[in-house]
């Protein structure tokens, strides 16, 4: 008994621990979050912002503009909250047919509670969108954290450690930083508002992390049950003494 019950004790002090740590991540990301809204409010982040601001300007005012502007809306479009909800969509169904439950409830939870933490903090600050430049996207919520930027890095950061492959976690690296500049360039963010926006998203997937499943482990339970369930009856079936013994008390 005693050998049985050290084992759970330190698997409960792993787990504890474990809870801690995401909980300081989230606290962490959120305290620089706020500090972003302090720069950003009393003008300190004004020249980095407007300076990254009108750099976009200018360059939607070249003859390559129109393109890049083609591509920003297509990123932008993608990352918003349809394009995640379809997103999202997409990538529960074969995780549920495949097997992966416990991956797609842990998916969907996390990008639930994460939006509602980025609406939460839009309430918090109230910051209105930036006027620099004319907005090429329809908006209707305040600026500071970027949403997009939130929950694009909580997306595509849970798909990349779900999947546990480092090109997976380049591709997501790459689509977060296209979506994220895309805002920039539409002029509907500051700089400030993308940045925070990350930090927001990285903190609560590194507190959502704790209860990730882990990979392959799943689905090989899945197997095994059902090995279990089958391999009984395929016994019976199949067992030479049971035929043999089965014809024998007929002969009798």
């Amino acid at each position: 008994m005693k050998a049985c019950s050290r084992p759970m004790g330190a698997r409960f002090i792993s787990d504890r621990r474990s809870v801690t740590k995401g909980a300081g991540a989230l606290a962490l990301a959120l305290f620089c979050v706020l500090l972003i809204a302090f720069a950003q409010r009393f003008g300190w982040l004004d020249g980095i912002n407007v300076g990254l601001m009108t750099l976009a300007g200018e360059g939607r005012d070249t003859a390559l503009g129109g393109k890049v502007t083609m591509v920003m809306r297509l990123a932008s479009a993608i990352g918003g909250t349809l394009g995640r909800i379809t997103l999202l969509a997409v990538v529960l169904a074969p995780l549920i047919w495949a097997g992966y439950r416990r991956s797609a409830m842990w998916l969907a939870a996390m990008m639930a509670g994460g939006t509602l933490l980025n609406l939460a903090l839009k309430q918090v600050f109230a910051a209105p969108r930036p006027d620099l430049l004319p907005h090429l996207d329809i908006v209707h919520t305040y600026s500071f954290p970027s949403g997009h930027s939130a929950g694009n890095m909580m997306f595509f950061g849970a798909l990349a450690m779900l999947a546990g492959r480092r090109g997976a976690y380049w591709g997501a690296a790459v689509a977060i930083l296209l979506i994220g500049v895309s805002r920039v360039w539409l002029g509907v963010h500051w700089p400030s508002d993308v940045l925070a926006g990350w930090i927001e998203g990285l903190g609560w997937l590194a507190f959502c992390a704790i209860w990730l499943p882990a990979r392959g482990g799943e689905q090989q339970r899945t197997q095994d049950a059902a090995v279990r369930r089958h391999s009984i009856a395929g016994d019976k079936a199949v067992d030479p003494e049971t035929v043999e013994g089965g014809g024998g008390g007929d002969q009798r």
